[in-house]
């Protein structure tokens, strides 16, 4: 099967930010944005991110069954950000940490919708 273009860039850039978001699970900081340095950050935000990208490799699959997983996987990671704000855990400290984690949590929401309203190319 095919993939269209836009299911393409869509899962490459899920598996790319989901790697940014296991690297950042790991230092603590990303571009200005830091993060709780404690053994559970690490663990929570490596699966987040690990979620994320494993989204991404569904997507590719263009199999239906993949592609629902896929929107689970990213329903639990923008629960995940939720739960790190409430926790504490990603603090909301400065403008940069506001801003990430609303942008990424939005982009993710947005992917959501985007692989919901594609489900007929799957």
């Amino acid at each position: 099967m095919k993939r269209p273009l836009g299911i393409v860039i869509v899962s490459m850039l899920m598996i790319l930010f989901g790697v940014v978001e296991i690297a950042t699970g790991f230092s603590h900081n990303f571009v200005g944005i830091s993060t709780s340095t404690s053994l559970t950050f690490t663990i929570a935000g490596a699966t987040i991110g690990a979620f994320y990208s494993i989204a991404g490799i569904l997507t590719l699959t263009m199999k239906r069954w993949a592609v629902l997983c896929a929107i689970v996987l990213l329903v639990a990671d923008v629960i995940g950000r939720f739960a790190l704000v409430a926790t504490g855990l990603f603090p909301l400290n400065s403008t940069e940490n506001i801003a990430g984690i609303m942008g990424g949590t939005g982009i993710a929401i947005i992917f959501v919708v985007y692989l919901w309203l594609k489900l007929s190319a799957f």
